[in-house]
């Protein structure tokens, strides 16, 4: 699991990166839950709030540029 604080350390790239790594190793855990490979399926969940985790910290920095562009047109 990914802790939140160093998740915001990051680039933005960086978080892109770390994003699509965790929905591609979403994917392999659903797959092996769906054919009965899986040996920890308490992972998915992990693995889901990481990926929630992720799109949260990128919509904050969205926000934040969004608030601080419109600061500078008043």
């Amino acid at each position: 699991m990914t802790a939140a604080a160093a998740l915001r350390e990051l680039a933005d790239d960086q978080l892109l990166d770390q994003l699509e790594e965790s929905k591609h190793e979403l994917f392999n855990l659903r797959f092996q839950f769906a054919t009965g490979q899986i040996e920890n399926s308490g992972r998915i969940s992990q693995v889901k709030r990481d990926v929630a985790r992720i799109n949260t910290i990128l919509r904050e920095r969205e926000i934040a540029a969004a608030e601080a562009a419109t600061m500078e047109d008043n």
